[in-house]
Order: structure tokens, then sequence, then C-alpha cells
């Protein structure tokens, strides 16, 4: 038996057009929606990004010190993880699996409401992103993942970590490969499902990245160049995790 796929929208935000599109649309603004992912099957439940912080005060004022004060993360009460999880009548005991991509706070403010999930993210993203940080990065380390949710994540859920290779599966019809990108930890989940393939990831902000306008906010073009042939080889459909027109192609956010 096939997964199920549904995407629910997060929040959103407004970025200047080169950090969607490399070198490109100077003059325009980029509307982006965020998402969290539900995969439901045969081999268990996943949750594909938790959600952002319920303050959002920090993440704004570094996005707004970044690109101005257009930009900011914006969200209705119904766009919460707990509201989201409420409506799929989904309790948060019951997911097996938190699959993140990337470590951003954005995707892992709200990993503790899972108790009982295996908490999946990229091997070298928590090596690279978290602990063992090149001299420049642009994303200060406390809003890859909280103060709070670090010290969980390293004492309390420590046993539930599980840090995925760059191939990697997560059970049988779901699996994973490191696509770097954006972030050292941005992966790709591959979703088995009765309309094929569906490939979930944060290398490419929109569709339209992966037909000629490599991502702007990138730290390496040549893995999105590689990234983007893989999705267009694998994929029979692709969730951009940050382009509103996913909401378009899959009303009500059924992907299969």
């Amino acid at each position: 038996m096939p997964f199920h796929v549904q995407v629910y929208q997060t929040g959103e935000a407004e970025v200047p057009g080169p950090e969607v599109f490399w070198m490109s649309r100077f003059d325009d603004w980029e509307r982006l929606a965020f998402y969290m992912v539900v995969v439901r099957g045969p081999g268990g439940t996943a949750v594909i990004n938790t959600g952002p912080p319920a303050d959002l005060t920090e993440l704004n004022v570094a996005w707004r010190a970044f690109a101005g004060e257009r930009c900011q993360f914006r969200r209705t009460e119904e766009q919460t993880p707990s509201s989201i999880l409420k409506r799929e009548g989904l309790p948060a005991e019951e997911v097996d699996f938190v699959l993140l991509t990337p470590l951003q706070a954005y995707a892992t403010a709200n990993v503790r409401m899972f108790p009982n999930a295996r908490i999946c993210m990229s091997r070298r993203g928590w090596i690279e992103d978290i602990f063992a940080r090149p001299d420049f990065v642009h994303v200060p380390r406390h809003l890859c993942i909280p103060d709070d949710i670090l010290k969980y994540l390293c004492f309390e859920a420590q046993d539930r970590i599980r840090l995925l290779d760059d191939e990697d599966t997560i059970c049988p019809g779901i699996t994973a490969w490191w696509a770097g990108t954006h972030h050292r930890s941005s992966m790709v989940y591959r979703i088995q499902t009765e309309r094929g393939a569906v490939l979930v990831g944060d290398c490419a902000f929109k569709y339209g990245n992966l037909d000629g306008h490599p991502l702007g906010i990138a730290e390496s073009l040549i893995e999105g160049s590689k990234a983007y042939a893989r999705i267009r080889r694998e994929a029979a459909h692709f969730i951009p995790l940050y382009d509103p027109e996913v909401l378009v192609r899959y009303p009500g956010g059924v992907v299969a």
C-alpha cells in the first residue's frame, strides 16, 4: 500500500527576488509559502518539518536586518502545527518519524511536539550547520536550531535522533538523499505513492529553480545543478518547500 502525502502551510513571507532566483529579478519581491508535509502509509506516519517558533520576534528581527522591513514571517492561528494536526486528526504521539530539511528554525522549532518520533536529519548538516560550523555561515546557529530545542535534542531526545547518510532509507517506501545547495543540512525526501515518486526538498525554493534560474540564496550552485537534474529524473511530483504554486497544483494540499 503506497503512502498518502498532504501539504499544509505553516506561514508565509516576502523576500527580494534575487534570494529566490540567482542574479535575477532585482526589482521584484517573491512570496514564499512555508510547508509541513504529512506522510501516512504502511511504514508509519512521518512529518516533514515542524513549523516555526511560537514567538516569531527573533526570527523576524534577523530577516528584516537581512532584507528590510518588508521581509518578515507571517502566520495565522490555523497555520500553527497544533492546529494542523488537530484538523488532520493526527495525534502528535502517533507520528513515527520527523524528517527535517533544512536545519532552520522555521523547520526545527516544534520537534518536541512529537515525543515518540525518530528525528531524522542530515548527518553532514548536523555537523557542519550546528557543531563544526565553517568560519562564515549566513545564519546564526540559534536560528538553525533554537537553544531550547538543541538542548532537548542533545539530552532528552538523544536516543531518538537519527543522522542520515547522504543516501539513506527512512522506512520501506521513504528514502532520503543529500541535496546541499541551500544549506549543508538540505535533504530531499522521496516518498513512493500511487501517483509515482513524490520528492520533497528545499534545494529549490520554487518550481522555476528547476528550469534555468537556480536558487539565489545558495551555498553551492554546483550542488544545485546536480540536485535539480536528479529531481527531474526521479520525481513524478516535486514539492519545493516554499512555493505558493504547490497549493495551486495540488488543491487542498493533497499530492497523492
